[in-house]
């Protein structure tokens, strides 16, 4: 009876092991993953935030402060942290896959600069005019303005 107790007693102790190991090993996978391509986790998250930044200036001056469009901002720094962290997990689990994150994370990062000039434009912080000559020197290729 006493031996049923004590294999009993191992079996939980094994298992609070092996979920803590198991635990600490996604935990330490992601720790490395963020750490090794820091870089482009704080790009997203400034992009991002500096588009937001200047989005709520520009619709605090349009409509007042709007907590879910507030909220908007930090939904997309998650879902876009969490589209990172995706593809760089394929890219390190294949080789030969390293151009993925830049393939698909650099023109997300180009239209949210974009995004965050014209918010800038719109909270008054850039003049329009300013904004124009900046749009015009990324499209050259398509003329000038009428």
């Amino acid at each position: 009876m006493e031996s049923k107790i004590e294999m009993l007693k191992l079996t939980s102790i094994q298992l609070c092991l092996a979920v803590s190991t198991a635990f600490g090993f996604i935990c330490t996978y992601f720790l490395n993953l963020t750490t090794t391509h820091s870089e482009q986790y704080i790009a997203v998250i400034g992009v991002l935030s500096l588009d937001g930044i200047f989005g709520i200036i520009a619709g605090i001056k349009r409509e007042g402060f709007k907590t879910y469009k507030a909220l908007k901002v930090l939904k997309s720094i998650i879902t876009w942290i969490l589209l990172l962290t995706g593809i760089l997990m394929i890219e390190q689990g294949f080789t030969g896959l390293g151009w993925l994150s830049e393939t698909i994370i650099a023109p997300f990062i180009t239209f949210q600069l974009i995004s965050a000039l014209k918010n800038a434009s719109m909270a008054g912080l850039i003049k329009n005019e300013l904004l124009n000559i900046i749009l015009d020197k990324i499209d050259k290729h398509k003329g000038e303005r009428l």
